[in-house]
């Protein structure tokens, strides 16, 4: 388990919302969110290209603590305002899923 500071500073990510310094035990990598519900551990860390308001909808439901998006793309602001009540982290890159996933899971992030 890291903290998501440390992942953060670790990776290079950079920080739209910052929920709290949660423990993150877990990564996913995935676009459709039919199979991020089924397949997402609780206390993950989320990475996607997706950024519409319903991404925060499945990570509250499986208790993903933050969500990056890639490839340099931003949330719009109904999706910040979500994750802000729900209180779900976001972060942004401009690398694409797999360089950051490899990235932490050579953390020890699994």
């Amino acid at each position: 388990m890291l903290k998501l500071s440390q992942i953060i500073e670790e990776v290079g990510l950079k920080s739209v919302y910052l929920h709290n310094d949660c423990e993150i035990e877990h990564g996913y990598v995935g676009d459709l969110l039919s199979i991020v519900m089924r397949s997402a551990k609780e206390n993950s860390i989320w990475m996607t290209v997706q950024s519409h308001v319903n991404i925060v909808a499945v990570a509250t439901l499986t208790g993903i603590r933050a969500i990056v998006l890639c490839e340099g793309m931003e949330f719009p602001e109904d999706t910040l305002q979500k994750a802000q009540e729900e209180g779900i982290s976001l972060l942004v890159t401009e690398e694409n899923a797999y360089r950051v996933s490899g990235k932490i899971y050579s953390l020890g992030v699994r």
